[in-house]
C-alpha cells in the first residue's frame, strides 16, 4: 500500500449499532471486509496498476479516474453479504468528518427511500450532508440507486448533488452457449471452468424443483428449491432475481449438484448481460433470445444438451455505451423541475481492486479469498467515475466552485454511443433519454474547456427552497442556522435556478420565461443559442452572446410555450446549445403539458 495515497481510514458505526446491537470489537474497523468500498475508492481515486484481471479475464492496467488523487475510506455500511444496508446517520457523520478533515470531492456509492416525501431533501442524510459540504466547497457525487427501469425510482436528488446513472462500456467479458439445435447464444460471464467441447445436459430449474418449492421461487433457483437427484451432473437454467447480483442463484445449483448455470434475465433486467464473480460455470443472458432457442430444443428432443465456452474479454463493442436497465430512472420523485439523474458514467462489467479479505462473490459460503480485483456492477460504480473526473477538473481549476464543476461535466456529455447513433435503453432497446442518462455520457476531456458554465451558489438553492414552497424553519435546519433566510422576491420561481438543465414537468399554452445565466471560463468570443423541443415553441433571448473576459456572466431567457398538437401529460425531450465553433454547451429540455 502507497502510504501517500491512502491518507485516512476511518469508520462510523453508531446508528447501526443501535439498530442491531454492538459490533464484535474485531468488525470495529475501516479494514474493508465486503469489497465494495475498495471497489469504489479505486475507482475514483486509484493508481496504475499493471496486470489486473479477474479469472484471467481483463488483463491489462487499471488506474482511477483521478490517479494522483489522495483518498481517504469512511466506513459507513457493515453487513458482511449485503453492501447496501447501510444507515443513514453513519453516513451524514462520515460526509460532515470528511469536511472536517478538509477533502475536495466526496463520492457516496450509497442511498435509499423508504416513501416518496416532499421534504425529503430536509431530512434525507446524503441530501442534509451534500448542503454542509457545499457550504465548504465541496463536490458531493451520489449514485442514482439501481431500482430501474421503473419511471421515478431515481435516489439523492437534491438538486446540490452530483447524481449519477450506469451504463455500459465497450468491453465485454463474453462465454458462447453452444445449442444441440447447432444455435449459438451469447452471454456474459468471468468464470466457465468446464470442457468446452463436452455436452452437458440442460434442465429448467422449474422442471428440477424439490415437490414442496413453489414455481417462481424454483425459477429463481432460491435456497433449497432445486432437487439433487434431477439436478446432478447438468447445467440448469436459472432467472435471475437480483438487479446487480445473481451469485445466490449459482450457489443453489452449485449446492444441488449442478455443473453450470444459465442465468436467464428476468424482464426487468432487459438486455443488460452482467458477467459476476459466480462459484460455479456461469453465462448470463438475454432470456428471450435463449427462450426462443430452447423452445426450438424441445420440439425435436427431451434431452436438450450445452456447450460452454470459456469466458473471454472482447473489447470494442458496439453500440457502447447502453443504459443499464438496472439504473434507477427519473422523473425526480421530490423536485419535478430538477432533471434527475444529471450523467451517466460507467458502471456495468466494472474491474477495479478488490479487499483480499472478502470473498470472490460475498456469499457466505464462498471461500475463495485473496482477490486483489474484482468486477462489479451498479451505480456504485458509475458514481466514482464522476468523482474522479471531479478530482481532475479540481485540480486544473482550483477556483472552481461545486456547480461550477458539475455544469462542466454535464454540458460537455453526449448523447451519441460509439455508432454516432443517440444512447439505446438495454431495457426495451428504444432510444434511452434524459430521464436515464440525464445530460448524456460523461467526456472528461472536453469537461476540461468547457467554454461556458451555470454556476449556482448557496444563497440561489436557499431561494430555489423558497420558491418551492418550503417553510423558514426547515431552511434553517439545513443551513445549521438558528437565524431564518430572508426569500429574495426576484427568485420568485423554481424554474431559475441556475440549473445546466431545464425541466418544465406543468406547462400550459401560456408561455413560460426560464432565466439561466452563463459564465465564461474560456477565451474571449461569441456563442450562438440554437434549440429544439417537439411540439413546443422555443425562442432564446438573445439568441447570441459575446464574452471578453474570463468570470465575464451573461443572461439569457428560453421561452417556453406548449402547442396544442402535444398529448397532455406525456414528456417531450430537445436540447439547448450554445457554441461559439469550439465550444459545445448542451442542456436537455424536458417538458410536459399538464
Amino acid at each position: 500500500m502507497d502510504e501517500k495515497k491512502l491518507i485516512g481510514a476511518r469508520f462510523f458505526s453508531k446508528a447501526f449499532e443501535a439498530a442491531n446491537g454492538k459490533l464484535h470489537p474485531s468488525q470495529l474497523t475501516a479494514r474493508d471486509f465486503v469489497g465494495h468500498g475498495t471497489h469504489t475508492l479505486s475507482i475514483s481515486g486509484g493508481n496504475f496498476v499493471g496486470g489486473a484481471n479477474v479469472f484471467g479475464n481483463g488483463n491489462g492496467t487499471a488506474k482511477g479516474g483521478s490517479p494522483s488523487a489522495r483518498v481517504a475510506a469512511y466506513k459507513v455500511c457493515w453487513s458482511q453479504t449485503d453492501a447496501s444496508s447501510c444507515y443513514g446517520a453513519d453516513v451524514l457523520s462520515a460526509i460532515d468528518q470528511a469536511i472536517s478533515d478538509g477533502v475536495d470531492i466526496i463520492s457516496v456509492s450509497a442511498g435509499g427511500r423508504d416513501s416518496i416525501s416532499s421534504e425529503e431533501i430536509f431530512t434525507d442524510e446524503v441530501s442534509i450532508g451534500s448542503f454542509h459540504a457545499l457550504s465548504n466547497n465541496i463536490v458531493v457525487v451520489a449514485s442514482a440507486g439501481n431500482d430501474g427501469p421503473q419511471p421515478g425510482t431515481v435516489l439523492n436528488v437534491a438538486p446540490w448533488v452530483f447524481t449519477v446513472a450506469a451504463s455500459t462500456i465497450d468491453r465485454e467479458f463474453s462465454s458462447t452457449l453452444s445449442l444441440d439445435n447447432n444455435n449459438q447464444v451469447t452471454g456474459a460471464s468471468l468464470f466457465v471452468n468446464l470442457p468446452p467441447k463436452k455436452s452437458f445436459t440442460l434442465i429448467q430449474a422449474t422442471d428440477a424443483k424439490l415437490a414442496n418449492a413453489t414455481f417462481r421461487d424454483a425459477q429463481l433457483c432460491k435456497p433449497r428449491t432445486l432437487d439433487p437427484s434431477k439436478v446432478n451432473g447438468k447445467v440448469v437454467i436459472c432467472v435471475r432475481g437480483g438487479k446487480i447480483k445473481s451469485v445466490a442463484e449459482g450457489q443453489e445449483a452449485l449446492s444441488a449438484g449442478a455443473s453450470g448455470v444459465v442465468m436467464g434475465n428476468d424482464d426487468q433486467s432487459g438486455n443488460t448481460v452482467l458477467a459476476e464473480p459466480h462459484v460455479l460455470s456461469t453465462v448470463n443472458v438475454n432470456n428471450q433470445k435463449f427462450k426462443k432457442n430452447i423452445h426450438s430444443i424441445k420440439t425435436t428432443s427431451n434431452n436438450s444438451t450445452i456447450k460452454m465456452s470459456i469466458a473471454r474479454t472482447l473489447l470494442g463493442t458496439k453500440p457502447a455505451p447502453v443504459m443499464a436497465s438496472f439504473s434507477a430512472r427519473g422523473p425526480n420523485p421530490i423536485q419535478p423541475s430538477i432533471l434527475k439523474p444529471d450523467i451517466t458514467a460507467p458502471g456495468v462489467n466494472i474491474l477495479a481492486a478488490y479487499s483480499e479479505a472478502a470473498s470472490a462473490s460475498n456469499l457466505a459460503s464462498d471461500t475463495r479469498r485473496g482477490f486483489p480485483f474484482n468486477v462489479l456492477q451498479g451505480t456504485s460504480m458509475s458514481c466514482p467515475h464522476i468523482a474522479g473526473v471531479a478530482g481532475l477538473l479540481k485540480t486544473l481549476h482550483p477556483n472552481w466552485t461545486p456547480a461550477a464543476i458539475k455544469s462542466a461535466i454535464m454540458t460537455t456529455a453526449t448523447t451519441r454511443d460509439n455508432t454516432k447513433r443517440p444512447i439505446r435503453d438495454a431495457f426495451d432497446k428504444t432510444l434511452a433519454t434524459p430521464f436515464a442518462y440525464g445530460s448524456g455520457h460523461v467526456q472528461p476531456d472536453f469537461a476540461m474547456d468547457p467554454g461556458l458554465v451555470y454556476d449556482i451558489t448557496i444563497v440561489d438553492y436557499l431561494n430555489f427552497l423558497c420558491a418551492s414552497g418550503y417553510n423558514q424553519k426547515l431552511i434553517a435546519a439545513l443551513r445549521k442556522s438558528k437565524k431564518p433566510f430572508i426569500c429574495s422576491k426576484s427568485h420568485s420561481t423554481i424554474t431559475d435556478l441556475n440549473y445546466p438543465s431545464i425541466t418544465l414537468p406543468n406547462l400550459g399554452l401560456s408561455a413560460v420565461n426560464v432565466t439561466r445565466i452563463v459564465t465564461n471560463v474560456g477565451t474571449p468570443s461569441t456563442y450562438v443559442a440554437s434549440v429544439n423541443l417537439p411540439g413546443f415553441k422555443v425562442v432564446v433571448v438573445p439568441n447570441s452572446l459575446t464574452f471578453k473576459k474570463v468570470g465575464e456572466k451573461k443572461t439569457f431567457q428560453v421561452v417556453v410555450q406548449a402547442t396544442r398538437v402535444i398529448q397532455r401529460g406525456d414528456y417531450q425531450f430537445g436540447e439547448l446549445l450554445w457554441t461559439n465553433n469550439v465550444n459545445h454547451v448542451k442542456s436537455p429540455i424536458v417538458a410536459r403539458r399538464k
